[in-house]
């Protein structure tokens, strides 16, 4: 069975969102936590105007050439250095699971952004818990940081292993909504399955591996399913400004305040009705 490829997860999704017009090809792209994959996945789409950023030093000495002709930054997604809204969309693939904060490095992302976020990460669910349990998953990635000469790849980009948080939309639409309560926001969610390469090479192993192979058909078959799916993605649209406010919210001069009118309403005693 062939291994599944994350590139084609990434590219379905950002093709559906360019489709949309949520994306397009001319955009101001932010890429945190990036690297080769994001610039390949990218450049394949047409995408021009491309900023990728991390946190690895040995991109210093060279200002990140391998990423040109996109552009180059020495950043940290839990503390960027840009103002708000300063790109038309902020990307991150595998990138928050990396993090001390996961959710300071998607709302630095929501800050950055003007129209759109967009994440690929490890999916949290029952099955994939039980996987984590059974040995088949990582509970601590510490293959990133074996492959990396022992050096990078794990928590904030050291040598010390990342614990390997993983998401479900709920994590997501509540660390959005305690961010920026104004208004009700839109997340689309997209699931995938990735067959783990412990897995893979017992589907290679004689009997047990057809047994296995079995197997790992049928849960790459259900991955697009949430209940099965190890990879989720989400698209986090900014709200417009005032149509999408919540009702008890008014904007005066560019600035989200209570609308008191509303609240009296709603709290204030009825009058009693004149006899």
């Amino acid at each position: 069975m062939a291994e599944f490829d994350l590139s084609v997860f990434y590219r379905e999704v950002m093709s559906r969102l360019m489709r949309e017009g949520v994306l397009s090809a001319g955009d101001s792209i932010l890429v945190v936590c990036g690297g080769p994959f994001d610039k390949q996945v990218l450049e394949s789409l047409g995408f021009s105007n491309v900023t990728i950023t991390n946190l690895d030093e040995r991109q210093k000495t060279d200002g990140g050439a391998e990423f040109a002709p996109y552009r180059w930054d020495f950043q940290d997604l839990e503390s960027l250095g840009y103002a708000d809204e300063s790109y038309d969309a902020v990307i991150v693939h595998s990138g928050l699971h990396h993090l001390r904060c996961p959710q300071r490095g998607i709302n630095e992302m929501y800050r950055v952004a003007r129209r759109a976020v967009v994440g690929f990460e490890p999916h949290r669910n029952l099955y994939t818990s039980l996987g984590v349990k059974l040995g088949a998953g990582q509970e601590y990635e510490d293959a990133a940081v074996y492959y990396n000469d022992c050096r990078w790849g794990g928590v904030a980009n050291t040598e010390i292993p990342n614990y390997v948080v993983r998401f479900n939309r709920g994590d997501i639409e509540r660390t959005v909504q305690i961010y920026n309560p104004v208004a009700r926001h839109r997340i689309d969610f997209f699931h995938a399955t990735r067959i783990p390469s412990r897995l893979q090479r017992l589907a290679s192993a004689g009997t047990v591996g057809r047994a296995v192979g079995l197997f790992t058909g049928a849960l790459a078959a259900l991955g697009r399913l949430p209940m099965f799916a190890n990879n989720i993605a989400f698209c986090i649209h900014k709200p417009s400004l005032p149509m999408d406010l919540f009702p008890w919210l008014r904007l005066d001069d560019g600035r989200v305040t209570c609308d008191r009118t509303w609240l009296e309403q709603k709290y204030l005693p009825a009058l009693p009705a004149r006899k």
